[in-house]
């Protein structure tokens, strides 16, 4: 892996709202239920060692949705809350460059080395994840800091969450970006 502090890596957090907690809404079954600590684990230390730190709220346009913003669930999960200072990038559709000023800000700070943590790992994780491979950025995605839920298939055959995650990360791990855990990403940045 070939991530230093020196390269000023952005921590790029994904739609970790309180609106995915309620798992039977998203398929009632999810797996990763530690995603977001471990994001916390990477928060505390882009925070300590003052790298960039992006947060991304998803805003659904679907007023049922958990998502959307007259709901509760719109609000960020307490672990990973932004503060002062720390850019909040809302966006409505899968990818968090879509509609959004995430690359100008990006470009504008000289970063070019992405780490990618998150909520979902086939959704916007996935979207957010194949546009920053193909604009060029470095891209790290954190298997144990991403989650999703079960999906039923075209024919109606239920498909694990697990099997989702890990078909997606596969999906992406060098081609997009180098999928690694929260201890490398530790190790390396430390």
């Amino acid at each position: 892996m070939s991530m230093v502090k020196a390269d000023r890596p952005a921590l790029i957090l994904v739609d970790i709202q309180k609106g995915f907690e309620d798992i039977a809404y998203w398929g009632g079954q999810r797996n990763n239920p530690d995603a977001e600590s471990r994001a916390h684990e990477l928060l505390t230390i882009w925070r300590d060692n003052g790298l960039p730190i992006f947060h991304v709220q998803h805003c659904s346009t679907t007023l049922i949705s958990p998502l959307h913003e007259t709901n509760a669930g719109n609000q960020f999960n307490e672990l990973v809350a932004p503060i002062d200072g720390e850019p909040v990038i809302k966006k409505n559709v899968n990818s968090a460059f879509i509609g959004t000023d995430l690359q100008a800000q990006l470009d504008k700070a000289g970063i070019t080395t992405l780490v990618i943590v998150g909520l979902t790992t086939d959704h916007c994780i996935s979207t957010t994840t194949r546009m920053a491979g193909n604009l060029g950025y470095k891209t790290f995605l954190v298997t144990d800091a991403t989650a999703t839920f079960n999906k039923k298939g075209i024919d109606g055959q239920n498909y694990s969450a697990e099997l989702i995650h890990e078909t997606a990360l596969a999906s992406l791990n060098n081609e997009f970006a180098t999928v690694v855990t929260t201890d490398i990403i530790k190790q390396n940045i430390l």
